[in-house]
This record gives C-alpha cells, sequence and structure tokens, in this order.
C-alpha cells in the first residue's frame, strides 16, 4: 500500500488529489496538509507517508522538501512559478530524495511534449515557433509552466537555450521577427482550466499541436501514477516522461 500525503489540500488542485488518491486501489491517503499548517503539523504529517504530493507555492515546496528530507520522504511537484534559483534547490534536494518535478502531470501534455521535440527537430530554424496559453484569472505564474516547458523543448531540440530566444512581449517592439525566436502568448480569464498551443509556421503551411484539459483529475491522476513511479526510488530528480517510460 502507498501513503500518500497531499499538500495544498484548501484549493482546487488540492481536493482534486484527494478525490484521486480516494479512488485508486493500492493508494492511502494519510495526510492532509493545507496553508494554515505549521511546521510541527507537516513534520508529523509527513512523517507517517512515503511520498508528498504537492501543487502549492514555490516558497512551500521548498520547505516541505527540507521535511521530506529529514524523513527520507519521496516527492511529486506539480507546483510552477520557481525562480532558476528555486529550481537549483529541487536539484540539491534529489540528492537525498527521489523527486518527480514536473510543470504538468498530464499524461496528455507530456505525450505534446514529445511531438513538439520531435517537430522542431524536423522542421528546424525554417519554421517560426510560437506558444501560446490560456488559464484561469487566478493563475498567479506567466506564462504557465507547461508553456515554458514546450518552449524550452522546442529550444533545445533546434540546440537553442530557451533564455536567449524567447520573448515574452512585443509592445514597442518595431523590427522584423528574430529568426530562431520563440514567442508566447498569454490569456488569463475566467474558469479555463488549461489549454497549450504551439504553433510552427513555415513558407505556405502552419503545424498546431494543442492540448485542452477540460478537468483537473488529469493532473491528478498523473501525480498519483508518479508517486507510484518513486516507490522503488530512492534519490535522483525525475520528470513525467521518466514516469511515463517516454525517454
Amino acid at each position: 500500500m502507498l501513503k500518500v500525503a497531499i499538500a495544498g489540500t484548501g484549493g482546487r488542485m488540492g481536493t482534486t488529489l484527494i478525490a484521486a488518491a480516494q479512488e485508486v486501489s493500492g493508494v492511502q491517503l494519510v495526510a492532509t496538509i493545507s496553508r494554515h499548517s505549521s511546521d510541527d503539523d507537516v513534520d508529523t504529517a509527513l512523517s507517517s507517508a512515503d511520498v508528498l504530493i504537492d501543487f502549492t507555492k514555490p516558497d512551500a515546496t521548498l520547505n516541505y522538501l527540507a521535511i521530506c528530507k529529514q524523513h527520507g520522504i519521496r516527492a511529486v511537484i506539480g507546483t510552477t512559478g520557481f525562480s532558476a534559483e528555486q529550481k537549483q534547490q529541487i536539484q540539491a534536494f534529489a540528492q537525498d530524495i527521489a523527486i518527480v518535478f514536473a510543470p504538468n502531470m498530464s499524461i496528455g501534455v507530456n505525450v505534446s511534449l514529445q511531438l513538439v521535440e520531435a517537430a522542431a527537430k524536423a522542421l528546424g530554424l525554417g519554421y517560426d515557433i510560437e506558444v501560446f496559453e490560456a488559464h484561469h484569472k487566478l493563475k498567479l505564474d506567466s506564462p504557465s509552466g507547461t508553456a515554458l516547458a514546450l518552449g524550452e523543448t522546442a529550444a533545445m531540440a533546434r540546440g537553442q537555450t530557451l533564455a536567449d530566444v524567447a520573448i515574452y512581449d512585443r509592445h514597442g517592439i518595431s523590427t522584423e521577427r528574430r529568426r530562431g525566436s520563440i514567442g508566447f502568448s498569454v490569456v488569463r480569464a475566467g474558469d479555463i482550466i488549461g489549454d497549450h498551443t504551439v504553433f510552427f509556421a513555415g513558407p505556405g503551411e502552419r503545424i498546431e499541436i494543442t492540448h485542452k484539459s477540460s478537468s483537473r483529475a488529469t493532473y491528478a491522476q498523473g501525480a498519483i501514477r508518479a508517486a507510484h513511479f518513486l516507490i522503488d526510488k530512492k534519490v535522483g530528480l525525475f520528470d513525467m516522461r521518466d514516469v511515463l517510460g517516454l525517454r
């Protein structure tokens, strides 16, 4: 029996995760952690778990990882919005515990990442890339972690670094598009759960790779699958493509 603790249980995603954990056989929900939990409460909650599933905020996630390290507990991280320095801290924690860290736990999104990688390699710099994403009006980070992952995947497939080619704002730009650049467009409105499209626009044609989420359940199901993946892992940093065997 896989013993799971879930953080962020006061939010929409936390509620969905709890439902998923209760529905999947072989999983026992042993603890829930809300933003009002003290460090002592978190320490007690995690001491009985095999894996923590966390979809909260960067600062809270890093605090939970420190406690996971103390107890040797694995972690599944679906939180987004980390800085480069915070991502380095996660890599450091992964030297002591096993972690699945992915901006999107959806199986479909991770298949989309594979498709984007293949398309970017085949099409090369002759095709312009634009990443479009839309989320609900309460989402804090922008562009989304998934949009950035799609852009990073495309850039790496073309031998680029996203930081060198990303265009996040075109306001005031009065020059032609820079060859090899990757543009991002963001919508925050209503209750959109999550839509992502990568456009490859070339001479006389356009390819669109699109994923649309109609339910947060797909993220929760992926997170539970990631928790199962970690059960025989002691240390290391993994992502959903490792979990799904797509590497």
